[in-house]
Order: C-alpha cells, then structure tokens, then sequence
C-alpha cells in the first residue's frame, strides 16, 4: 500500500483521532479563525473530508480581541458510550474546556470549563468508568504533565491536580495522551517545542496515576536531525487502532519552502505504528516520514476510496475547482473549508445577495488589526497554485479597499486591492511586513466593469496580476514566501490563506475564485 503525506496538507495542526467502528474522525487546532477546531471524517485513514467544525457559536469560542496564534489550541476528541467529547484550550478567553456531542454531524454542546490549568488538555476513559483529564502543568522552571478525575458531566475535579510525568527530559512536554493497553497505562506526550526540535515520547506504568518509566527507545518520532529537505517538526501525535487491530498514529510537520523557513503551516501526517516484544511502541519501522510512504499493512475498511473533497495533498491533482463559489456557497454559510477571523460580524456579509456571490461590506476594521474585519480565506495547502477571483467593487472614497489577500497574520500579509487613487479606481498590491507597509504596482482600471484577480504562487513567491479580460492579466507585483514565514514573526503557530476581504465601507461582491494546484 502507496499513500502520501501530508494526508491533511495545509495550515491543520495538533491532529487528535478516534474511531467509531469503519469510520475515523479527526480533529485540529483553529487558533483565531472561526468556526473553531475542523473536523475531518475517513474511512481509510488517508483519505480525508471535512464536514465541519466542533465550534460553531459564539458562545462555545470567543475570539474577540484574541491576538495572532491566541484562541483554540490543541484539541484532544474522544468516543465514550455512544457519545463523541472533545476537550481544548481558550488561551485568550477562559482557558481549558470540553464539548460533546452524540451527533458527529450535528451541533456540539456549550463549552464545560474544567478547572484546570495548563494547555492541551486530554480526556481518558478508563474501563470502570473513571476519567481522566490531563494537560500540562507549569513548574517553576519547566513545565510537566498534570492530571485530575472529572465528573464528565459537570467537569467537576473529583480529585486534586497532580503531576503524573515530567517528560524525558525534552523541554516543554505537551500535548499528553492516555491509553491502555495490555493491563498498562501509557502516557504519549511531544517535547522539544513545536519547532526543529519537536518529537514524540512516551512512558507507561501500571495505574494512570503512575509511576511511569520512560520508554528506553524515546524519542518514538522525530526529524531533530534529518536533511532539510525532509518534513520538520515533526510531532504531537495521537494513536488509534483500527478494527482489524492495527496501529496507526497520527502528527503534523511541516515542509520548508527553503532553508528553516515554512508557511504553510504545521500538517497532519501519518504513520503505521507497531508494537515490540517489549510492549515499547515503534513508528514506521524506526524510519524517517516521508512524502510518499509504502507499507506491506491494507487500508482499513477494506482500502474503500473516498471522494477527497477539499483536502489533498501535493501529489493530487482532483482540486482544481472545488471552491468556485457557484458550487460551494449554499445559504448563508461558508463552505467547510473557508474560515472568518475572529467572532464575524454577519452584517458585513451576505451569500444570497447575487446567486453565485459573496458580499463583503467593508467596516472599521482592517486586516492589519487583531480585530474581525470583513474576511473569508481558505488555507494554502500546496507551494505551486495559482488562485483567482472575479470581484465586482466601485472605491468611491479615499480608504476603501478590497480585494484578495495573502494572510498569515494581521502584521504579516500581501494584499491585492481595488481601491480609489487620484479619483479613479485603480489596483496595487499592499505588502505589509511586520511594521513596514508598502504599495507598489498601481495600475488604473477606471468604469465600473468586473475586474480579475489573481495569484500565482510556487515555493519562493507570490506574483500579483490583475484586469477586466480573464485571459490577459497585468502583472502588478511580487512578494516573497519567505516574508510570510513562520520563522520571520514571533512565532506563530497558524499558516498562510488566500481571502477575500474588504475595508472602510466598500461593498464588493466575489464570484468565480478557483483554486488550481500546479
């Protein structure tokens, strides 16, 4: 068997699954975009939809004012009775929390907040009933992993926080996991810091409570010290087993554009997971991940294929016109796979004003602020595509603005933009790094025709084009990938979108974007 990684490219980090008989589901870190924490379904553990977001309302994600990187992190799901939970962290409003839901495709409960501190917290379901919530827990001069009982329910601590695992001696151990197998309790956790340094570990023992050894083989995953070319930071994993008993654990990384830069964000990954003599477990073989792996296991569910829907990876090819808005906007949501930044203000958009259209009403706020500006993206997920939109927008004003953008953060983004100069209506790109703002490409469009937007994109730029005729753009101007990279900004933990935008009252209506991997 022949499969490719990333099995989920693009900005989707901090990957947790379960299984539910034939069907797998997955979740991953959303930070400031809402709807909060994607939600994925397979039947093969390579092949991957989403069908949705665990946080939906307001009331269960309050992102207001949250800063670049700050909101949902690191999500643990979990099936328990029938009933799926998944628990995360607020780290800008309440901290950590569960949700639940006995519908995978329906609405999910009103956060229950647990009072515990720490990030990426971890629910465990022991077999008399007892769970577990894990997180981690700040020493004076490290950190280590924490654990109480909860009443499900309530998310009442039964018990006091205790440390239950210092790590390996990695620094930062996060993102602990609990299983149990063979009458043993093991505890998974990722060290090193989520960069070149990331890996994962593991101990066990024979009560959850501990004490556990570490595992003599720690770490279990890592690319610490592989070529560049490889993925890096490679780590926080979750395992599941499949119905047949296989092993199977689940990561993100992330492909660099060049030399220890990367914006795309941190992927989902995967990898077979077997299991010594010892009882000690061993990923793909003791080998390094690669790109295109090939194991001798089947794939679960009888290798039955799905419909990649959204999520593919480089070496696919079935994406090329999947978010043409004519075929993804249906009433007044967004599709799955788009996202808003921060809670949205639904006056400043509309889905139905024009069939086949988006309306973007420009407010106060820009792309620049850690605010909700009127904003719709979708994350890259390839170096090499080039992605287009139609936009029907009239700058009456000085200030109004919109447009498609580039964004990573509100101090990291390259916007191309209609907007008012000298009287007339005119496109320029808009580069904002860090706190140097330029314009450079002015180019005059005067009327009031529709006018093309457009990126083309590979590992080392972004190039700009613009006009009123499909199939003769001016170029506008360039921006390096490196310059939206994480390693340039104060460390970010989120990826690049292209996104629809506009500002200062401007109204403009989006039809027609495609998004084609080269």
């Amino acid at each position: 068997m022949r499969y490719s990684n990333p099995v989920i490219p693009g900005f989707y980090p901090d990957p947790s699954i379960c299984r539910n008989g034939d069907d797998y589901y997955l979740v991953t870190s959303s930070f400031e975009f809402f709807p909060g924490l994607p939600l994925f379904h397979s039947k093969n553990l390579t092949e991957w939809e989403q069908i949705g977001h665990v946080l939906t309302r307001k009331s269960q994600i309050m992102l207001e004012h949250c800063q670049a990187s700050g909101g949902i992190w690191a999500p643990t799901i979990r099936l328990y009775k029938g009933r799926f939970y998944v628990s995360a962290t607020n780290y800008s409003y309440g901290g950590n929390f569960i949700v639940w839901t006995d519908d995978i495709y329906g609405e999910w409960s009103d956060p229950v907040w647990i009072d515990q501190g720490g990030i990426d917290p971890s629910l465990f379901f022991d077999d008399d009933g007892k769970v577990y919530f894990s997180s981690t827990y700040d020493l004076p001069d490290s950190q280590a992993i924490g654990q109480c009982e909860i009443d499900i329910a309530t998310g009442r601590r039964l018990t006091d926080t205790r440390i239950v695992w210092e790590g390996s001696g990695g620094k930062y151990p996060e993102g602990p996991h609990m299983y149990k197998r063979g009458g043993r309790y093991y505890m998974l956790a990722a060290e090193g810091g989520t960069e070149y340094g990331h890996m994962v570990t593991i101990c066990r023992g024979t009560s959850p409570w501990g004490p556990f050894e570490n595992c003599p083989y720690n770490p279990i995953l890592t690319h610490r010290d592989t070529k560049l070319h490889h993925f890096q930071a490679v780590g926080h994993g979750d395992i599941t087993e499949t119905g047949e008993g296989e092993s199977w654990i689940v990561f993100h990384g992330i492909r660099t554009s060049q030399y220890m830069l990367h914006h795309l964000g941190r992927e989902t990954m995967l990898a077979p997971l077997d299991w010594r003599e010892d009882g000690w477990p061993v990923v793909n073989g003791g080998n390094i991940i690669l790109p295109e792996m090939e194991t001798d296991r089947k794939l679960p569910g009888d290798g039955q294929h799905m419909k990649c829907g959204s999520i593919c990876s480089d070496v696919r090819k079935d994406v090329s016109d999947i978010m043409d808005f004519s075929k993804s906007f249906s009433g007044n949501r967004l599709p799955p796979a788009w996202s808003y930044l921060r809670n949205p203000d639904p006056a400043l958009y509309d889905f139905c004003d024009r069939p086949g259209c988006v309306k973007l009403t420009g407010c106060s706020y820009s792309l620049n602020d850690c605010e909700s500006p009127a904003f719709i993206g979708r994350r890259q997920q390839h170096f090499r595509v080039e992605v287009q939109v139609r936009a029907d927008a009239v700058p009456e004003v000085p200030g109004h603005a919109a447009g498609l953008t580039v964004f990573h953060t509100n101090e990291h983004h390259y916007d191309l933009m209609i907007t008012e100069r000298n009287g007339e209506r005119a496109v320029l790109l808009r580069k904002v790094v860090g706190d140097m703002q330029t314009e450079v490409g002015c180019r005059y469009f005067p009327g009031k025709e529709r006018l093309y937007l457009s990126i083309d994109a590979d590992k080392l730029e972004y190039r700009f084009f613009a006009g009123t005729c499909e199939g003769n753009l001016e170029r506008i101007g360039t921006g390096r990938t490196q310059l939206l990279s994480t390693e340039c900004m104060p460390m970010t933990f989120t990826g690049c979108f292209f996104g629809l935008f506009a500002e200062s009252g401007i109204t403009a209506w989006f039809d027609r974007f495609q998004y084609h991997p080269l």
